[in-house]
């Protein structure tokens, strides 16, 4: 259900109406919020440091492949949800916005884990 919720939400920052009003940074750290849950969910038994570094590693290389023009993947990308999935050109700004989402699931992890081991 979070990783739902994030999508939604994150679909909704993309919108013209609330994109003029939200920095555009907060798309990325959404996805990347949203990718450290996917990691989490698929690979449920390892540490979360695992995952942290998975996930950043994940989102970072994403990012890289934006730097790859070729006509062929340049014209996929006119696709909104391949854009969405794989963006569309490469930011240093991302890879700040992708390290501070990894971050928050990580510690919003942690935060909730001591919660439940403390009741």
């Amino acid at each position: 259900m979070i990783i739902a919720f994030i999508i939604v939400i994150g679909l909704l920052t993309r919108s013209k109406f609330l994109n003029t009003l939200i920095y555009s940074g907060v798309g990325d750290y959404l996805y990347a919020l949203m990718i450290y849950f996917i990691v989490g969910f698929v690979f449920n038994k390892k540490d979360s440091r695992w995952i942290l570094i998975y996930s950043v590693f994940i989102c970072y290389l994403i990012e890289l492949q934006q730097l790859y023009q070729a006509d062929w993947i340049v014209n996929l990308r006119t696709n909104r949800f391949v854009a969405l999935v794989l963006g569309r050109g490469f930011l240093m700004s991302d890879l700040f916005a992708y390290t501070i989402g990894t971050l928050t699931g990580y510690f919003l992890e942690k935060s909730f884990s001591k919660m439940g081991k403390s009741t």
